[in-house]
């Protein structure tokens, strides 16, 4: 099993969403977070004066998947979140030792 987290746009969500379910996802955690990479924040204009926004606001998706489903769902990610410009996100993959439903006791991919 893997755990994907990708880091997109807010504007880029939803197509996103339904791209995943299009692909068999059948759950997903989003997240509304805030952070920077290399471009370090930008700055506004606000009545006048300017103001430093040192953290982006982003949306973290997080989907666990087989791993057989690992590259779609990547593939998916990318081609959906990616507008070329700078701040279109970063994806993480991670294993995951075991996942286990609470209600039910189910483990590894029947539990997802």
């Amino acid at each position: 099993m893997k755990k994907v987290e990708a880091i997109i746009r807010h504007f880029k969500l939803d197509e996103i969403k339904n791209a995943l379910s299009e692909t068999g996802v059948e759950g997903m955690t989003i997240t509304e977070v805030k952070g920077y990479g290399r471009q370090k924040g930008h700055t506004e204009m606000y009545r006048g004066n300017e103001y430093a926004i040192d953290f982006v606001p982003k949306v973290k998706v997080e989907v666990v998947v087989p791993e057989a489903s690992l590259k779609g769902v990547v593939d998916t990610i990318m081609s959906k979140a990616q507008t070329g410009q700078m701040g279109d996100g970063k994806i993480f993959v991670s294993d995951l030792a075991e996942v286990i439903r609470i209600r039910t006791g189910e483990t590894g991919e029947d539990a997802v």
